[in-house]
């Protein structure tokens, strides 16, 4: 079993570790623990390199199998052998720019659902830009606009964030926990992991973000679309 650090620390950007399993034909090794985030959420998996005997191993994608996560290396090189000691080093500039990304997502979902009382249906995101699906019948360019205002006020409001991994029940307990229409999260898991927007937002999710929503810089709505009788898909870029 893998130890996610990112769960715990998000800006972790390097780690040490050790190589406990090795996939030839997928040309991938399994840590035993690890800060690369293996996508999952709408938020993509990291990239980055293993440094392994003074030689560089380019980490080309990053996947869940399991209870272990699996790292993809470049084909141009060698893969290192079970038990050999690693130092794992993240493409830190894009992990932080999907950090603030995935934090905007969460001040968009905390003000819709506060304000309009919209449930999410659908979401994804790359490095500076997403779109969020809402249960929304009408949608506008007014609306758009004071939904962008009232997202940056979050922003500017510099709220806290804080997160917990909680006893399945009690994190169930939460009212509103899950704001998906569909709830994506496995059966019969013992913990929950959950994400606080202080004062705005708080969700079960597993993926990283910012301490604070004024890292996330300005964000803007850049278009939205009809995705059906009620469902808006709204598109965000951060500045």
């Amino acid at each position: 079993m893998t130890i996610s650090l990112y769960q715990t620390d998000s800006y972790l950007k390097q780690f040490s570790a050790m190589i406990t399993a090795v996939d030839a034909n997928a040309h991938a090794v399994v840590l035993d623990q690890t800060a690369f985030y293996p996508g999952g959420g709408g938020q993509p998996c990291d990239f980055g390199a293993l440094h392994c005997n003074s030689t560089m191993l380019p980490v080309v994608k990053v996947k869940k199998s399991g209870a272990d996560i699996l790292h993809f290396l470049s084909p141009e090189n060698s893969l290192p052998a079970v038990g050999s000691a690693v130092q794992g080093e993240l493409d830190w500039e894009r992990r932080y720019q999907l950090m603030r990304t995935h934090t905007a997502m969460h001040i968009l979902c905390g003000v819709v659902w506060r304000d309009y009382g919209a449930s999410v249906t659908g979401g994804d995101m790359d490095p500076l830009q997403g779109r969020m699906d809402f249960e929304f019948e009408h949608f506008s360019g007014e609306l758009a606009g004071t939904i962008e205002a009232a997202i940056n006020a979050e922003v500017t409001a510099a709220r806290d964030l804080r997160v917990k991994i909680l006893p399945r029940d009690e994190a169930f307990a939460i009212p509103d926990l899950i704001r998906t229409k569909i709830n994506l999260l496995p059966p019969g898991i013992p913990e929950v992991r959950t994400v606080e927007i202080i004062g705005l937002d708080l969700q079960a999710d597993g993926g990283t973000h910012v301490q604070n929503t004024r890292e996330v810089g300005y964000i803007r709505v850049v278009d939205y679309k009809s995705k059906g009788r009620i469902n808006k898909r709204i598109y965000v870029s951060i500045e």
